[in-house]
């Protein structure tokens, strides 16, 4: 029975193997070196011990939003097109053959390795009990230097669209606002229709840094290197704030507790200004966003009132013409009195009453056509010149 259990187990694993797709990924470890991996999802869960749920966000077919998951051993980031997952100890990186995401390893190749200051670098300072209160190496750990790069990049790739849109978009909106046509309407929607996703894009990468920002638990969660080794976070319940083992001595004990607690809040306080830092570039963006926004609209409100004026003299001129239209009327209504094939008796030797009754018809056509007009002004129906 277990042979055929296991059996059975390996058959599953066989079948999951078959039906997921092996993706490329790169991986940077804290020296700065790289190489690239073909690993499907079940390889990344056993490499960094997170949940297939928390891996659904990096899948590019289910296109979801922007989001920065705090996991006990993993950080995962899903910004546009940066789909990483940063540990202590390295960072793995979605599609790295992609021309937005190469930038992106770069610097994190150059921005990673842990630059050595005297004798020591900043782990060792970091590892070593004695150096907690005397050290004034104010560096970030590994994964938040990760992150920091991650939210650097994807800061500058939203600011640069933003800037791309606005450049194309001045230049329609002025075009459209001289001319109106259907190339120059089908144009700005378009770039109505860019503005409108990139604009939630980047409220949605705003949005999780200030959730990031309201709660302290998230921040200390992100300094991963801590809990690996067994450190109690800054904001911790019992309020014993520790970096390293107990000291054999009651008072050392209190003394290393109060430093420890100086110097995570300072980290978190440092990483409070980080997070805020790229809180107020993603808010310039959107502040630079919702700018052209007001731009359109002003655009869209100037070309309403335009095509209200042309509507107004639209109807100025209809009722022009339904005034000589009522004047050619009573012209006409002459004309066909006069042209009934009826013999009249007084019609005989009177032909000069043709060019009178012509005459009088006209002239009270043009007065009724006038006393119309008249009428019209004065009500305001119509303006000077008819416009």
């Amino acid at each position: 029975m277990k042979t055929n259990k296991g059996i059975m187990l390996d058959t599953q694993e066989s079948l999951k193997k078959k039906t997921t797709v092996p993706r490329s990924w790169i991986l940077i470890d804290r020296n700065g070196e790289s190489k690239i991996l073909e690993m499907d999802k079940y390889d990344i869960m056993q490499r960094v011990r997170i949940y297939a749920r928390d891996l659904r966000i990096l899948e590019p077919v289910l296109s979801y939003p922007s989001a920065i998951l705090c996991r006990e051993r993993a950080i995962i980031l899903n910004l546009e097109h940066i789909k990483a997952i940063i540990t202590a100890e390295e960072v793995l990186l979605q599609d790295p053959l992609d021309d937005n995401v190469v930038p992106v390893v770069q610097e994190l190749e150059r921005r990673l390795p842990v630059v050595k200051k005297g004798q020591g670098n900043y782990e060792e300072n970091l590892g070593s009990p004695n150096d907690i209160e005397t050290s004034d190496d104010n560096e970030f750990p590994f994964e938040l230097r990760a992150l920091e790069v991650a939210l650097e990049a994807i800061c500058s790739f939203l600011d640069a669209r933003t800037i791309e849109l606005a450049v194309a978009a001045y230049p329609a909106l002025d075009e459209l606002t001289s001319k109106i046509s259907s190339r120059n309407l089908d144009r700005v929607r378009k770039l109505k229709s860019a503005m409108t996703r990139l604009t939630s894009r980047v409220q949605k990468v705003m949005d999780e840094i200030e959730q990031l920002l309201d709660d302290e638990g998230d921040m200390s969660g992100l300094y991963l290197s801590r809990k690996l080794d067994g450190v109690s976070s800054p904001s911790s319940r019992n309020g014993v704030h520790k970096w390293l083992s107990v000291s054999p001595t009651l008072g050392s004990k209190k003394s290393r507790e109060g430093a420890a607690t100086i110097h995570g809040e300072n980290h978190l306080e440092e990483l409070e200004m980080l997070l805020e830092a790229y809180c107020t570039q993603v808010e310039g963006t959107l502040n630079r966003l919702k700018t052209l926004r007001e731009y359109i609209d002003h655009t869209e409100d100037y070309l309403n009132i335009q095509l209200d004026h042309h509507r107004n003299q639209l109807i100025q001129l209809e009722l022009v013409l339904s005034s000589m239209n009522v004047s050619l009327s009573i012209y006409s209504l002459v004309t066909a009195i006069f042209g009934m094939n009826i013999p009249y008796t007084w019609t005989d030797n009177h032909g000069y009453v043709f060019k009178w009754v012509v005459i009088v018809s006209g002239i009270v056509s043009a007065f009724t056509f006038m006393a119309i007009i008249i009428y019209a002004r004065q009500k305001r129906l119509i303006g000077s010149w008819f416009c």
